[in-house]
């Protein structure tokens, strides 16, 4: 199995610290996301080998959409993982949107499908359907898009959420951007087997994982699919198990504990059972944050989300992402803090020993051609 890398762009501002809220908690970092800093980190990205990078959707980080557009010029192979949410746009409005990405960047669209588990900020934004409701109108959504990206004909779809009537684009995206879906809520799920490309799930214990790709599998196959699986994570990785070890202790001692009882308290009231899941993990407790070999959860504690990170040395982390890769997952989104050095961090740490191992190759480094030897003296001399 080739492995797929992809970072991330922090919309919200990047730090040295960990940045807290998120997930309809507000955030901010002291290194603002201005273009010229998302800029550096799409430019290490791409240096590095990252396939994409994952942009983030919420009143709490800048607009993907525009964020990731004014970018494809300062970049030429690395794509963009653009987060959307069903429901706040109409499904032939997203189609055209995602071809008209598709043309003017020659084909780096990627789609992060986000159904949205956070009421409070889904009603700021004019959605009042809850949690179920809004996986039936993700399913809708998905549904008609899909139809008019291959669709010759005008179509029409009456649903409980969406109704479009005689819909046709013009100008189809070429190629079609594979469609990446997370959810953890039993609603996720056939919404994922039916529509999804990539099933994604946040770093949890290998057990826990690998049931519940298990599940999504079982409900691909009843629609006669076959899925690749992707995992959302943070890394800290270094030359030694002490040094990153000791960068995850800088960290948490960089944590006001206020932030942890404000950050929580607005988690709590998510209906997101992957949010459950990742604050499960921690319990708001700073003393047992290593649930796992080489898993540490002390990003959960000020971060909604993606709440856990792979903290070793490039060798540890290699091979917890090896043991990921026997489970099925194919591709990796990650990040760290800060996200320019730690992209670096990564990219000439761990991701050389997967090349040596055959599970990754730089996807814009050139074969390397047999080197000629000009005057060179023959054998025979």
């Amino acid at each position: 199995m080739t492995l797929s890398f992809h970072w991330f762009l922090p919309t919200y501002g990047d730090s040295r610290g960990l940045v807290a809220g998120g997930h309809g908690t507000f955030m901010s970092g002291d290194r603002p996301a201005t273009l010229r800093y998302l800029n550096q980190i799409g430019a290490a990205a791409e240096d590095n080998g990252f396939e994409a990078v994952l942009t983030p959707t919420g009143a709490w980080c800048e607009d993907a959409w525009l964020t990731t557009a004014m970018m494809v010029d300062t970049t030429e192979t690395l794509k963009f993982l653009v987060a959307l949410r069903p429901g706040l746009v109409s499904p032939t409005l997203a189609a055209q949107m995602a071809g008209t990405f598709q043309r003017h960047s020659q084909g780096r669209l990627l789609l992060n499908v986000v159904t949205g588990g956070e009421p409070h900020e889904q009603q700021a934004y004019g959605d009042f359907l809850d949690k179920e409701q809004r996986y039936t109108r993700t399913g809708e959504f998905l549904h008609v898009v899909r139809e008019l990206w291959r669709s010759h004909e005008p179509i029409t779809f009456e649903g409980k959420h969406i109704h479009v009537r005689d819909a046709l684009l013009s100008n189809r995206p070429d190629p079609i951007p594979p469609v990446f879906f997370g959810g953890s809520s039993a609603p996720a799920g056939p919404v994922a087997a039916r529509y999804a490309d990539t099933y994604l799930t946040w770093g949890e214990p290998l057990l826990a994982v690998s049931r519940k790709l298990e599940w999504i599998r079982r409900l691909a196959v009843d629609q006669g699919r076959i899925l690749d699986y992707g995992l959302r994570i943070h890394v800290i990785s270094r030359d030694t198990s002490e040094e990153a070890w000791a960068e995850a202790d800088r960290l948490l001692q960089g944590i006001d504990p206020a932030d942890i009882e404000r950050v929580q308290a607005s988690l709590a009231r998510s209906e997101s059972e992957g949010q459950r899941r990742m604050s499960e993990l921690h319990g708001g407790a700073t003393d047992r944050l290593e649930i796992a070999p080489n898993l540490w959860a002390g990003v959960g504690l000020v971060r909604g989300g993606a709440g856990t990170a792979l903290v070793g040395s490039h060798a540890e982390v290699a091979e917890r992402l090896v043991e990921y890769s026997k489970l099925g997952i194919s591709h990796f989104i990650l990040s760290g803090y800060p996200h320019l050095e730690e992209a670096y961090w990564f990219g000439e740490g761990v991701l050389p020993i997967l090349e040596r191992k055959g599970l990754w190759t730089h996807p814009s480094r050139p074969v390397a051609a047999p080197v000629a030897t000009p005057f060179a003296a023959s054998s025979s001399s």
